[in-house]
């Protein structure tokens, strides 16, 4: 892991230059609540921030009655040592929260940067942050990556983590170390507040993101942060402070409440918190728009399950036969349009997906397009409801669902950019139930795109980005573009695993298996990385020190990241 933070003895030395001449150096308060840690374990901490490369910093340290007398002792020894450091010894103990509170009292510092009493700060965090601040002057918030301390003293497990992400915060704390704020904005929002103990960074986050443009929020892609593993920290998993996942749900459930955001419940698995949601009522009319050909094995599993299980009462769905010539196909078609069910849009046209979905989009009645592949098959009722919750989010663009095989393996997870040189499916293989890299096949969150094997959408976005690719993109990738065309827009799409159904992917349109196939292929790949040059390689959903080569979420080597440049 060394490559990923320690600076060589020439960056030290570039570090400290490059902090010794800042005419108006950021000045950074390093808050820390302390109860009964290890003492060895507290003076390294401690150590952690007098061993920074970057000087301009104050550690704010208030003591919550620790019963161990030597904790007392080794605090006034540090206060000692160091004018930089203040130390508060509370009356009564009062938990993390206003433990916290009384550690922000003593801050006179513009920032304010979180550390629990048994983690470490690398030598170089805070230089790095104060670099961030000054290189974005409206920033107000920063984190950075993070890794864990195992009991022998070596890193693990590094947490590469994505740019600001407001839904998966709702279903993890996707900031937490190294948190860094506005100290004018933490005491706003009322500091840390008491009754969301175990959960009270995370509850902060959401309230001080309530208040921010998010351009306002940096993520510094580096590991600053060392999380020490032991039996009472949260590093070694949830069920170390069970009370942490109560208050989480409330504070979910709270930040969606003031986002005006109805769910009925938010739930709390291994995985994390969950959103759940209700059909709107009145509730929106839904086109879903299905392009085929023949097919009927996979055809008849689709437009059956669709019409049968899916929980949801305004719906339309859209045929578009693409020249169909078998018997059976027609006439099963003929009896679901007969009774109402269903329409059947006829185009006879070479085949072209784009071409067929704007056509029929066009034709449809629905405020909202659910693209939507012949072989997907439905067995959750709730999934159009779970997903029209995030699409009728302000500023969403598409969302899409996770698919899974027939076997229950993840088929899609979202869309990472830049995999294989255009794009590839995150968590493509797992099991229905793995959690994925630090839980993200189960949670959702902005994604750079979705599959249109399964997409949902309104008709006033698709028509306003001029819908999908018909005329470079008429198979591959239509879907990768039109959302980032979406993104253009300034919309986010989104990945909502609440949304599941299953994928027979390829039965229909097959593999690039021929020639002209592959031919057709290879010039849709020189398209996209002409057309998206600029963001294939910086996917604000994935983490620069994350591989591009092969499945995703695997360390790249070397660092896709450039070294300190003074």
């Amino acid at each position: 892991m060394s490559e990923f933070q320690a600076p060589t003895p020439q960056e030290r030395e570039a570090m400290q230059a490059w902090a010794a001449q800042l005419a108006d150096p950021p000045r950074i308060a390093v808050v820390m609540p302390v109860f009964d840690p290890r003492p060895d374990w507290l003076q390294e901490a401690i150590e952690s921030v007098r061993g920074q490369l970057y000087p301009h910093w104050q550690l704010c340290i208030a003591d919550d009655c620790s019963t161990n007398p030597d904790i007392r002792e080794l605090l006034e020894i540090a206060a000692q040592s160091d004018e930089r450091i203040h130390v508060v010894f509370r009356e009564r103990n009062g938990h993390i929260s206003a433990s916290s509170n009384s550690a922000l009292e003593l801050v006179d510092a513009p920032w304010m940067a979180l550390l629990d009493h048994d983690d470490l700060l690398t030598e170089d965090a805070l230089t790095w942050v104060a670099r961030s601040i000054l290189e974005q002057p409206s920033v107000r918030m920063l984190y950075s990556d993070e890794d864990k301390l195992g009991a022998d003293g070596l890193a693990r497990d590094p947490f590469f983590k994505t740019d600001w992400n407001p839904v998966l915060m709702e279903g993890q704390n996707a900031v937490c170390h190294l948190g860094v704020y506005s100290t004018e904005l933490v005491r706003a929002v009322g500091g840390f507040r008491e009754g969301f103990e175990g959960a009270q960074d995370h509850d902060l986050t959401l309230r001080c993101s309530r208040q921010l443009h998010r351009d306002q929020i940096v993520h510094i892609p580096r590991i600053l942060y060392h999380w020490r593993l032991h039996a009472e920290s949260t590093a070694s998993g949830l069920d170390a402070k069970p009370y942490s996942n109560t208050a989480a749900q409330r504070a979910v459930a709270e930040h969606l409440q003031c986002l005006q955001v109805s769910a009925t419940q938010v739930e709390c698995s291994e995985a994390g918190l969950q959103p759940r949601f209700a059909a709107p009522v009145p509730a929106p009319s839904v086109s879903v728009i299905i392009p085929t050909r023949n097919g009927l094995d996979v055809l008849r599993a689709c437009l059956l399950s669709l019409l049968s299980k899916t929980d949801y009462p305004n719906l339309e769905v859209l045929v578009v036969d693409n020249g169909s010539d078998d018997p059976a196909t027609l006439a099963f078609l003929a009896d679901l349009e007969s009774d109402g069910r269903i329409r059947v849009l006829l185009d006879p046209s070479p085949f072209n997906y784009s071409s067929l979905n704007n056509n029929a989009v066009n034709q449809a009645r629905g405020e909202w397009i659910c693209l939507m592949n012949n072989d997907i098959e439905v067995f959750q009722p709730g999934w159009l409801v779970q997903m029209l919750a995030y699409g009728r989010r302000p500023g969403v663009g598409a969302v899409g669902a996770r698919l899974l095989y027939p076997d229950r393996r993840i088929q899609h997870g979202g869309v990472l950019l830049g995999i294989g040189g255009v794009a590839g499916h995150a968590h493509h293989g797992l099991a229905h139930n793995d959690l994925g890299y630090y839980c993200r096949a189960q949670l959702a969150q902005e994604i750079s795109a979705v599959t249109a094997a399964c997409l949902l959408v309104s008709k006033q976005h698709y028509q306003a980005v001029g819908g999908l690719d018909a005329a470079h993109l008429s198979v591959a990738f239509n879907d990768v573009d039109f959302c980032l065309k979406l993104g253009e827009m300034g919309l986010r799409n989104i990945y909502a695993p609440t949304a599941v159904l299953l994928h027979h992917e390829s039965v229909s349109r097959g593999y690039e298996d021929t020639p002209a196939k592959q031919a057709r292929f290879a010039k849709e790949v020189a398209w996209m990385q002409e057309r998206w040059q600029h963001r294939l390689t910086a996917d604000p959903a994935y983490n620069p020190n994350l591989t591009l080569d092969g499945e995703p979420f695997r360390i790249a080597r070397p660092p896709r990241l450039k070294r300190w440049v003074s």
